[in-house]
């Protein structure tokens, strides 16, 4: 906790000397380098159309330099270079902002969005203004537009058919190691045992767990199909990041190149959105006829279960009073 909040108040000074550098040491148009720093690899959907929508819109007045695979920040250190003037441009996670921002924390809650369509609305709500302009004074960072990752799904070894909660008593299923994700898998009615990205493929392959979650294109991409027997359509996570931009850049353009730079990234935003809905589809016949069973569990009383866990819980504390109601009832 001290380490957080030593973290948070490092970067909220960072982001104040920054702004107050802005009108110091002003950047003619055609001297503006837009460093992205990623940990994502070059054909990632993100990737892509960044480079391919993205970057020739702003090519006018800036040029955009990918930094792909964490090869320039290490990946959750990004912000940080941002707050210091390091860094122009990354793509960052609710994860991330939380451990700064503890209000963010909302959007790493299991069935708080119902799918693409509508993270794309909650992100263009009016209920939304307050915490980015909350990241934008303490972080020194603009957060474009939001980034669809994918809905996660469950991807077990076991052949015991999963319709409710109930039915994923006992199963050890693989999360990411921080109290955040321990908890979601706990929510969802399972045993959840942390463990590293890389070691997910041998411990479904001896049985040292019985599942993972994660989003389908995932699955494909690390072969997780190999080893496993069944995938759950729980859509548990509607996946998200963000394109943050460094406020000290945004303050430095005029009003042309801002709505360019915004128009820019909504319509790359887009493409990858649209990108990823395609291949989730495709992949649930890919993986179909690679032998797994696919199939939708009973999804209501997964949300029930899950969301009654979150609002119990020392989580929701932090979380803006009223927002879980208010992006409810968005359409």
């Amino acid at each position: 906790m001290n380490a957080h909040l030593s973290r948070r108040a490092t970067l909220a000074g960072l982001a104040a000397t920054a702004t107050a550098a802005t009108f110091a040491t002003p950047v003619r148009a055609q001297q503006l380098t837009l460093r992205m720093s990623t940990p994502a690899s070059p054909t990632d959907q993100r990737s892509l159309a960044l480079e391919q929508v993205f970057a020739p819109a702003v090519r006018s007045f800036a040029t955009y330099q990918p930094h792909y695979n964490a090869s320039l920040f290490r990946q959750g250190t990004e912000l940080e270079a941002i707050a210091r003037g390091n860094l122009e441009m990354s793509i960052t996670s609710p994860q991330e902002l939380a451990t700064l921002i503890p209000q963010w924390s909302i959007f790493t809650a299991g069935y708080l969005l119902r799918d693409a369509d509508h993270q794309k609305k909650v992100f263009a709500s009016p209920i939304m203004n307050d915490m980015k302009k909350g990241v934008e004074d303490r972080l020194g960072v603009k957060l474009l537009s939001v980034m669809y990752l994918g809905r996660r799904q469950l991807n077990l070894r076991t052949e015991r058919e999963i319709r409710t909660p109930a039915d994923l008593a006992g199963v050890k299923l693989r999360m990411p190691n921080t109290e955040a994700w321990l908890f979601l898998g706990q929510a969802l009615g399972a045993n959840p045992l942390p463990l590293a990205f890389t070691e997910i493929y041998t411990a479904l392959q001896t049985g040292a767990i019985d599942g993972q979650d994660n989003p389908l294109p995932t699955n494909r991409d690390s072969r997780f199909y190999e080893v496993t027997k069944q995938i759950v359509l729980t859509s548990h996570l509607v996946d998200q990041n963000y394109i943050a931009f460094s406020k000290r850049v945004w303050d430095r353009l005029n009003a042309d190149q801002q709505r360019t730079v915004q128009t820019a990234a909504d319509a790359a935003a887009e493409q990858g959105r649209q990108a990823q809905l395609r291949l989730e589809s495709e992949l649930e016949a890919f993986f179909r006829e690679r032998g797994l069973r696919v199939y939708a569990p009973d999804i209501a009383a997964f949300r029930t279960r899950v969301q009654q866990a979150y609002l119990s819980s020392k989580f929701a504390a932090d979380w803006p009073r009223g927002m879980v109601e208010q992006i409810n009832a968005i359409q």
